[in-house]
């Protein structure tokens, strides 16, 4: 018998793919241009140093370990080179039996899932928050449950959280710098998360185990540093991808690492090469694997988002939408205009304009635009975000 439950998923097709799909086909057509601020994919150049590690691994590696099975759980100098990377940056004190290699922050996420959860349990995230956290859960047999943005600034609604931990939550999921606001939570708000969970484990006699999503965590403004989430907490799984800061999204290479002031580390990482046996996720590309170990502390020149996000934010508060300032990402996540953000995104994409409404994302009254683009492309679209406004809302 066919999966109806995937059956059923056929109709629920992303509206970010669907409105990007909109937008190629209106750019085809060519009778004016398009601003496709739909995909959060990056747009800056591959380092050549990465490159270069490529062409000198395919040319003058061993090619059973460039081109084999990498061991289940990673290779060992691979996560040898990361640990000690992540020592010198975040002053963590992490080996290579702390992390598992896997294909990007997904894989990460579908593996730290596993490791701390049952079926029944339940899982807390913030909104807004990346949709596909919710397919990504579901398999596991656990609950994926939202707790209400503070719209003020995008840090933790402490109030609702507190509320809503409970003795079945044996999780929570971050992200920060957060995808679709933008917001990155400051030392303050991760210190206050962390005491609270210490606070209900007490409470509740069982670990809480938070799950950070960090792939944003090179794309940081302002000169700042993102907080380190291992930091504030023990029990943190920090799932991480090299998409954003090496622009290499299409690689499919992350990490898991396991703080080892868990405790348990070690045991952790080992059973992620048994989820990988159930989820058929086995062994991330080799030459990748080798390449970014060599590069994993260098970025891409990631400064174009910075530009790129000063240059809309001043639009979009000019014209009077509301907006809390990003800290890093590339995205940026106004208010609409309008109650329903998705008449508002119709709207837009009329005048060429290709923005994504986030009920998706929890947060329904709000679009989120992807500014990974040329920046001589978000100058040109400027004038006709404020046409756009002005025709449509009187701004």
């Amino acid at each position: 018998m066919i999966s109806k439950t995937y059956q059923a998923m056929l109709s629920k097709k992303s509206v970010i793919r669907e409105l990007s799909e909109q937008a190629t086909a209106m750019a085809k057509d060519g009778a004016m241009e398009i601003f496709d601020y739909s995909l959060g994919n990056p747009s800056v150049p591959v380092p050549q140093v990465f490159n270069d590690k490529i062409v000198e691994l395919l040319r003058t590696g061993n090619p059973m370990l460039v081109h084999g099975y990498s061991p289940s759980l990673g290779i060992p100098e691979v996560k040898e080179k990361i640990a000690a990377s992540l020592n010198r940056r975040f002053a963590m004190n992490y080996e290579g039996k702390d992390i598992f290699m896997t294909s990007g922050a997904a894989g990460a996420l579908a593996h730290a899932f596993r490791l701390v959860t049952e079926p029944g349990d339940e899982i807390l995230t913030f909104a807004p928050y990346f949709p596909e956290y919710g397919p990504y859960i579901a398999p596991t047999g656990c609950t994926l449950r939202t707790v209400p943005a503070n719209t003020e600034n995008f840090q933790i609604n402490f109030e609702a959280f507190e509320t809503m931990l409970n003795p079945k939550v044996q999780a929570v999921l971050i992200n920060t710098p957060n995808n679709p606001s933008g917001v990155m939570y400051s030392e303050e708000t991760l210190r206050a998360l962390s005491d609270l969970l210490l606070k209900k484990e007490r409470e509740f006699g069982h670990e809480i185990w938070l799950i950070s999503d960090e792939p944003y965590r090179e794309i940081v403004f302002d000169g700042k540093t993102a907080p380190y989430i291992s930091h504030f907490y023990p029990r943190t799984l920090s799932c991480y991808s090299f998409s954003k800061s090496l622009s290499i999204p299409g690689e499919r290479i992350g990490y898991l690492a396991v703080n080892p002031a868990c405790g348990v580390s070690d045991m952790l990482v080992t059973m992620c090469g048994q989820i990988s046996r159930g989820i058929g996720h086995n062994c991330p590309s080799s030459v990748i694997q080798l390449a970014v170990a060599d590069t994993c502390d260098i970025t891409a020149d990631l400064s174009v988002y910075e530009t790129n996000m000063n240059l809309l934010y001043d639009c979009f508060t000019r014209m009077g939408l509301r907006t809390v300032r990003p800290g890093g990402t590339f995205y940026i996540m106004p208010k609409s205009p309008e109650e329903d953000a998705n008449a508002f995104s119709r709207k837009a994409l009329k005048h060429g304009l290709v923005f994504v409404p986030c009920d998706t994302f929890a947060l329904p009254g709000y679009f989120r635009v992807a500014y990974c683009t040329d920046t001589e492309k978000v100058k040109r679209s400027l004038p006709v975000i404020e046409d756009f406004l002005h025709k449509e809302y009187g701004l």
